[in-house]
């Protein structure tokens, strides 16, 4: 790609993808936790196909989250598609199911910005990141 993304200090990569499995880590709790309260169908509002996918966040992020902290590439590869399905997902449910908007929704707003941190830092990290 670009040569200057070689460049990318080690401490910046180690920082980026600990952020990374943190809020990764966050989202399998919130996840978690809905499954724990309210089973396999936690938000009663969303079809099936929506309900099936957010649940199988409570694997999936962790997993992304564990595979950035051990410096693989996969996590950064997985990262990027949960956070690009993710955003895909909640975009429906915001807009198709409830016709909300992005300013009335505080977690479309902090999603987004955590997508778009995920999707930033991934071409800078994966470079440095063992496959």
């Amino acid at each position: 790609m670009f040569g200057w993304m070689h460049r990318t200090p080690r401490s910046v990569v180690i920082l980026a993808c600990g952020i990374a499995a943190g809020l990764l880590f966050v989202g399998a709790i919130a996840h978690i936790t809905d499954l724990l309260r309210h089973g396999l169908r936690p938000y009663d509002w969303a079809p099936s196909w929506l309900n099936f996918y957010w649940s199988s966040l409570a694997v999936l992020d962790p997993l992304a989250a564990v595979l950035l902290l051990r410096g693989k590439r996969r996590g950064a590869n997985l990262a990027c598609v949960i956070m690009t399905t993710d955003i895909a997902a909640n975009c429906y449910a915001v807009y198709g199911i409830q016709h909300s908007d992005f300013y009335a929704q505080p977690g479309l707003q902090r999603l987004t910005a955590f997508t778009l941190l995920v999707l930033g830092t991934a071409p800078f990290l994966r470079r440095h990141l063992a496959n």
